[in-house]
C-alpha cells in the first residue's frame, strides 16, 4: 500500500468510487460553452455562452444534429457516430444564423449518461465577442481566451494610437509643405511652387500644352506711395481674387514678387482665347478698389507665351519670352497685354523673335 492509500479516508474512497458530480451551476461556470447532449441524441443542457450566441435560443429538448452540423469529421450523423469519438476533437458549425465554426472535444459520461461537447469560439472570438458584446463573465475564469481578448483590445488601441499620430503627422506634413508653397499675403502659390508645377509640366514623352502669363500691377507704387502699405496689401489680395476667378480650377495662379504675377493656363495654347483672357484681367484690374474710404487705381502690364511655340521644353526660355513681352506691353504705355511671337518655329528656336502687338 503506497502513501497516497494510507492518506485516503473512508469517504474520500467513496467519492471515488462513486465519481464526480457537478450541478449545471458549476458546468456553466467551468464550461460556459458545453452542450450536454441525452443518450437519445437530444440536448438536456447548453452553457449559457453558448445559448446567448445561438439564435435559437435555449436548446434544451433540441436534437443536436438540428442545431450543429459536424465538418469534421463528417461521419457523425447521429448518436453513435458520436460517442464513437469520444475523447477526440470536433469542427463544428451552427447550421442557422450565425454560421460559425467552433471547435471542442467530445467526452463520453458515464452510466448512459450521453456526452459532453465542450466547445470553443476558435478564431472567430473577436468577432463574436464585438457582435453579442461578450464579456469576461461569459467565459470560464481559467479560459485563455479572455486574455487573449485583452491583447486584442490592447493592439487595437495601440494600432488606432499609431494610425491617429501617423495622420497627425502627415497632416502636419502637408501643412508644413503647404505653407512653403503659399504666398502668406494672397494665399496663391509662391515662386517655389510655380517652378515645381512648371518642371513637372515637361515630365513624359507626352508634353502638356499650356499658355504662360507674366503679369505687373501698374501703378502699385502709388497707391503704396499715397495710401500707405496697408492700402497697397488689401490692393495686393484683390488683384489675387480677380486673377483667380479669372481662370479655371485646374489653372496656376501664383504671386512671384511683390507686384507680380505668373499665371499658367493649363491645357491652353489657343491665341485668341489667351488674349481673351487677358484682356477680361485688365479690365477688372482697373476697376476703383476702395480702401477704407480712400480709392486705390491701378492696372496691368501681361506678357504671353505658349508652349507649343517650342520644340524642346525649356521653362527658363519660356519665363525670358513672357518677361520680354511684358516689358513691350510696359513701355506702349502699359495697361495691355503683348502676345511673343517666335519669328521662326522651324527647327526650334532660331534667329529673333517678334512681340506682336495684342488688342488691349
Amino acid at each position: 500500500m503506497n502513501d497516497w492509500d494510507e492518506k485516503l479516508s473512508s469517504a474520500n474512497r467513496a467519492v471515488l468510487a462513486r465519481g464526480p458530480t457537478l450541478g449545471q451551476t458549476s458546468l456553466d461556470q467551468l464550461m460556459p460553452m458545453h452542450i450536454w447532449v441525452g443518450p437519445t441524441g437530444h440536448i438536456l443542457h447548453a452553457g449559457p455562452t453558448l445559448e446567448k450566441i445561438c439564435a435559437k435560443g435555449d436548446l434544451t429538448g433540441l436534437r443536436v444534429m438540428e442545431v450543429l452540423e459536424f465538418r469534421r469529421p463528417r461521419r457523425v450523423q447521429g448518436m453513435g457516430e458520436l460517442m464513437a469519438h469520444g475523447g477526440k476533437p470536433v469542427q463544428v458549425q451552427f447550421r442557422d444564423y450565425p454560421r460559425r465554426i467552433l471547435k471542442g472535444l467530445v467526452a463520453v459520461l458515464p452510466d448512459q449518461q450521453g456526452v459532453m461537447l465542450d466547445l470553443s469560439l476558435g478564431i472567430s472570438v473577436a468577432e463574436l465577442v464585438r457582435e453579442y458584446r461578450l464579456t469576461s463573465k461569459d467565459f470560464a475564469a481559467s479560459d485563455p481566451t479572455v486574455e487573449m481578448l485583452y491583447l486584442i483590445e490592447a493592439q487595437s488601441v495601440i494600432l488606432q494610437e499609431s494610425k491617429r499620430l501617423n495622420n497627425r503627422l502627415e497632416g502636419a506634413r502637408i501643412a508644413a509643405e503647404e505653407q512653403a508653397f503659399t504666398d502668406t499675403l494672397t494665399g496663391l502659390r509662391n515662386r517655389r511652387a510655380l517652378d515645381h508645377i512648371i518642371d513637372r509640366l515637361g515630365e513624359g514623352r507626352q508634353r502638356q500644352r499650356f499658355g504662360l502669363m507674366h503679369l505687373d500691377l501698374d501703378f502699385f507704387k502709388a497707391v503704396n506711395d499715397t495710401h500707405g502699405h496697408a492700402a497697397g496689401d488689401h490692393v495686393l489680395k484683390l488683384a489675387a481674387e480677380v486673377l483667380v476667378a479669372e481662370t479655371r480650377k485646374g489653372d496656376i495662379v501664383a504671386r512671384v514678387g511683390g507686384d507680380e504675377f505668373v499665371l499658367v493656363l493649363m491645357d491652353c495654347d489657343d491665341v485668341d482665347t489667351l488674349n481673351a483672357i487677358a484682356g477680361r484681367i485688365i479690365r477688372r484690374l482697373e476697376l476703383p478698389m476702395v480702401f477704407n474710404t480712400a480709392e486705390c487705381r491701378i492696372s496691368a502690364s501681361i506678357g504671353i507665351t505658349v508652349s507649343s511655340f517650342y520644340r524642346e521644353f525649356d521653362p527658363v526660355m519660356m519665363a525670358a519670352d513672357a518677361d520680354a513681352a511684358l516689358y513691350a506691353s510696359k513701355n506702349r504705355g502699359r495697361a495691355c497685354h503683348t502676345f511673343y511671337a517666335p519669328a521662326a518655329v522651324k527647327g526650334g528656336r532660331q534667329g529673333q523673335a517678334n512681340l506682336a502687338r495684342a488688342p488691349g
